[in-house]
């Protein structure tokens, strides 16, 4: 059972809805969200990236970053660039880049099942980033993005979601980046009743992306609910804003790997060391691996094909089978020394919608010394992990698009 509600949400006029919606805060630079705010103050990055309003030496994680969220939110309400919809409502949110498109259901989900376990994560959170989240949240009074989540698809959910988009959207635009966002609200008050039922016979949620901010939605929630003596579980801050997508429309992108140095071994070294765990093809031409277990390599100017070796891994082991761990287990730790990929300076992780070439750019600048594309995991590979109550290896999912924030605002009061 899943528990799904509407909510009153702050959104732009549609006339502003192309200038609002940015992106993520965690998806671009300050130096990049500078930019782009600068000519554009209708952006919805001057809320989640609100440094871009302060001198480049402020701290961003000042108290004055915060308040400036809040006064920036503020203003987008006041000049009536947002308006707050006057009952809750659900929405459908959908994606389309190239020939690729999904369908999500904007709604609140709930913190308790999120606290119980039963909306399902597979990453751990930084203490940090959880905390910038928390602050952020804590002075805006608001949710600012949805997070992502997931479900193992239902087709009465599925049809009922292509029913709905057959009507007029209230927004229908196509953002700089090539991707078209196009929403319909759900107002209709037997409509909005069948999506809650419905979503009762969804065994589990999972999150997909945005495990820092629903920890730090969770944080706020029990904060809230320990200062409130007439808390009664209907509050807003009893729910997060998500958008929730069918298994079978999301996209998992290749997450790959730049390592600074060889550990002190020369090429020749560095290849024989390698060829313990795994096969080593020259001249591969594909860049990108075709299928799992392996692994496209550039160095010294040159592709490899790296294939891990049957005995290399535990086939039964739901964790060690992933190709993230085999390249941790096989090659990263006991190879170049890189013990927790999370922390160590040495290793950086490159989105997939890169593309092959920023890895060569990235060792042909000579910053980085070798570089591996990985097959990504499938969804039911990350559901079956989140189910075994067990983590990913770091960085093991890059998502694309990326929800846009400043399209839809969750108030919590």
């Amino acid at each position: 059972m899943s528990v799904v509600v509407p909510f009153r949400a702050v959104r732009p006029q549609k006339r502003f809805v192309k200038e609002v919606a940015s992106y993520p805060y965690d998806v671009v630079s300050s130096e990049e969200a500078r930019k782009i705010a600068e000519a554009n103050p209708r952006s919805f990055l001057h809320v989640v990236r609100s440094e871009v309003d302060l001198p480049q030496d402020v701290n961003v994680y000042d108290d004055v970053v915060y308040e400036t969220a809040r006064k920036n939110l503020d203003r987008l309400l006041n000049e009536g660039i947002l308006f707050q919809e006057s009952r809750p409502c659900f929405y459908i949110y959908r994606q389309r880049a190239g020939e690729y498109e999904r369908y999500g259901i904007v709604a609140g989900i709930n913190v308790e099942e999120y606290e119980s376990g039963h909306i399902k994560k597979h990453e751990l959170t930084m203490a940090k980033k959880e905390a910038d989240r928390i602050r952020h949240i804590a002075a805006v009074n608001a949710h600012t993005g949805p997070i992502l989540i997931t479900y193992r698809t239902e087709d009465s959910i599925d049809r009922m979601v292509e029913k709905i988009a057959e009507a007029q959207p209230e927004y229908d635009f196509t953002a700089d980046d090539g991707v078209s966002h196009t929403v319909w609200i759900v107002d209709d008050e037997e409509d909005i009743g069948a999506l809650k039922r419905k979503f009762l016979k969804v065994d589990s949620l999972y999150i997909a992306d945005g495990h820092h901010r629903a920890a730090s939605a969770a944080a706020i929630a029990r904060m809230r609910r320990a200062e409130n003596p007439d808390h009664r579980g209907d509050g807003e801050y009893n729910y997060i804003m998500a958008v929730l997508f069918p298994h079978n429309q999301l996209r998992i992108m290749d997450y790959n790997r730049v390592v600074k140095d060889l550990n002190e071994l020369s090429e020749k070294e560095f290849i024989a060391k390698i060829s313990e765990k795994f096969l080593v093809f020259e001249d591969f031409r594909d860049k990108s691996p075709g299928r799992s277990h392996e692994f496209g390599m550039y160095l010294g100017g040159r592709w490899y094909k790296l294939r891990a070796k049957d005995d290399s891994y535990n086939k039964d082991d739901i964790i060690g089978i992933l190709d993230g761990s085999i390249l941790q287990n096989n090659l990263l730790k006991p190879v170049l020394g890189i013990n927790d990929p999370g922390s160590d300076s040495r290793i950086e992780f490159i989105g997939g919608v890169a593309g092959m070439g920023k890895l060569e750019e990235l060792v042909g600048s000579g910053e980085f010394a070798v570089a591996f594309s990985l097959y990504p995991p499938t969804l039911t590979q990350i559901m079956d992990v989140a189910d075994a109550g067990k983590i990913m290896p770091p960085k093991s999912t890059w998502f694309e698009p990326k929800l846009r924030s400043g399209i839809f605002v969750h108030l919590l009061e």
